[in-house]
């Protein structure tokens, strides 16, 4: 009989020991997951940070383009020219091909 009792309460100290990790576990997993979602959420407000940022470069890269056309026309040019002074003249122009 007493081997009986000794198995039993080496086996109730087993399950005992078992039931506190298998507790930890089920305590564990929510934790993890609000943890792993909080993280988540996180850098999903920095992805969207960073889409932002890049969209207003892009419509100010836009703009700035859009600004150096409207600068760089013939008709700008040739009225900052006559501003300064200088004349338009066909002679001294030269033509440069890419052959």
């Amino acid at each position: 009989m007493k081997k009986a009792t000794k198995k039993k309460k080496m086996k109730l100290k087993s399950e005992g020991f078992l039931f506190i990790v298998l507790g930890l576990i089920l305590l564990a997993i929510p934790i993890v997951n609000v943890y792993t979602k909080a993280i988540l959420s996180e850098s999903n407000i920095d992805l969207e940070r960073v889409r932002s940022d890049i969209e207003n470069q892009e419509n100010l890269n836009s703009s700035l383009k859009m600004e150096i056309s409207e600068l760089s026309s013939l008709d700008k040019i040739q009225v900052v020219a006559a501003e300064n002074g200088l004349s338009y003249q066909n002679g001294n122009i030269k033509v440069v091909t890419n052959e």
